[in-house]
């Protein structure tokens, strides 16, 4: 992570933490810290929030990069073989785990990741210990052992849901009730993804790395490399427009995915796009890059379980433009900060980017202020920490522990 980001992870949970003493110890349980994952980022941004608040934060997991950024804020690492899917290593995960919460004095274990969970649960039985999941996926339910194998993430006394479409989804495929799910959306740093924080030279030098030359209108589809994402029905959608002045990015690796890479490639050939598409295969300064765009697409195909790039495009006033099914359908508001159009349907994309890019200044400037203030008010870092640490501090009341 970039110095920039660094300087600010810790602003928005900082402002808006509640003014309470708290004392609980938190070990959140994930695989590992090597990627900018939602899962990754939300450990970090809860363990903030933990420490801000008064309490101890630890999380266990195999490690990586981010290792760093809990150090940052205050929080505790501890390395366990937790990303193991091997059923003997969750088993022997169990003893770890429960040995690090009675060593520890762990109040609340809050597991986010299926294997990991497994383990966690168990200890977290055998220490009779709070236990809560966050569930931030639909995952995929083919057969019987999948099934078994997901279920690990309804063993919550409270199970958090980053959406309205995923709490729907546990209720229907899972069998849980309202009442154990707890519905918290994730959120944007509103200091990092701050229009007035990103200055015009960070900007200028994206401009010129990506070899985006003045006076191109730019839309970008940022994602890793992989189909239900989206990039050929984006492709497509470009093509259709029949226009040479857009400048359209790709933002995202393949993750060794060089197959599909060389698909969208040989895609972007066979329209005769190679002026106009181009594929970035990572960035550093994402609030550059969506400064830098005029449109911020999601073309997945699958329904995302809630879609940060949405919430991010939108919170430095960028219009959006979203598939409509999954968490877009939460953070888009129709025609107002943006627009949904069909999945896979690139006649669609292409009338909507139109659009978009049509946008007189005033209309855009409208648009701009709403995006914002959708954001500042549903969809920040804050309020999301507030929400988790009240989840926390319900659970633990449940049983006379210590506040959180």
């Amino acid at each position: 992570m970039n110095t920039e980001t660094e300087d600010n992870i810790n602003d928005d949970a900082e402002k808006d933490a509640p003014p309470r003493d708290r004392r609980a110890t938190v070990l959140q349980v994930l695989p590992a810290l090597g990627t900018s994952g939602g899962v990754e980022r939300g450990t970090v941004e809860i363990a903030n929030a933990v420490v801000q608040a008064g309490g101890r934060a630890l999380v266990a997991s195999a490690g990586g990069a981010k290792e760093h950024e809990l150090q940052r804020v205050g929080a505790e690492h501890i390395t366990l073989p937790v990303d193991t899917k091997n059923p003997i290593g969750i088993y022997n995960n169990i003893g770890r785990l429960a040995d690090l919460i009675k060593r520890e004095k762990v109040d609340i274990v809050h597991a986010r990741s299926r294997a990991p969970a497994w383990s966690a649960y168990y200890a977290a039985k055998r220490t009779k210990t709070p236990f809560i999941t966050t569930f931030h996926g639909t995952y995929s339910r083919g057969n019987l052992f999948k099934r078994l194998y997901n279920s690990a993430m309804v063993k919550g006394v409270r199970i958090i849901a980053i959406s309205n479409f995923i709490a729907g989804h546990i209720r229907q495929h899972y069998g849980v009730p309202s009442e154990r799910i707890r519905i918290i959306h994730r959120g944007v740093d509103l200091t990092r993804f701050s229009a007035a924080n990103v200055t015009a030279q960070r900007v200028i030098a994206l401009a010129n790395e990506w070899r985006i030359a003045d006076g191109f209108p730019v839309v970008m589809l940022p994602g890793r490399l992989t189909r239900w994402k989206g990039q050929t029905i984006f492709i497509e959608a470009i093509a259709r427009l029949k226009r040479r002045d857009l400048r359209c990015l790709l933002v995202g690796g393949d993750q060794g995915r060089h197959e599909f890479r060389a698909e969208l490639e040989n895609l972007v050939e066979k329209h005769d796009l190679g002026e106009v598409v181009r594929i970035v295969d990572s960035c550093r300064d994402m609030p550059a890059a969506y400064m830098l765009t005029d449109v911020v697409v999601s073309a997945s195909t699958d329904p995302e379980a809630f879609g940060r790039v949405v919430i991010e495009a939108q919170a430095l006033g960028r219009p959006v433009i979203a598939t409509d099914h999954g968490g877009a359908r939460e953070t888009v508001i129709e025609n107002e900060t943006g627009w949904l159009v069909p999945p896979g349907d690139p006649g669609a994309l292409a009338v909507a980017i139109e659009r978009a890019i049509g946008m007189n200044e005033q209309r855009r400037a409208t648009l701009a202020d709403k995006a914002i203030t959708n954001v500042r008010e549903h969809f920040s870092i804050g309020a999301m920490c507030r929400k988790t640490l009240d989840v926390y501090d319900d659970v633990l009341a449940g049983r006379n522990g210590p506040e959180l």
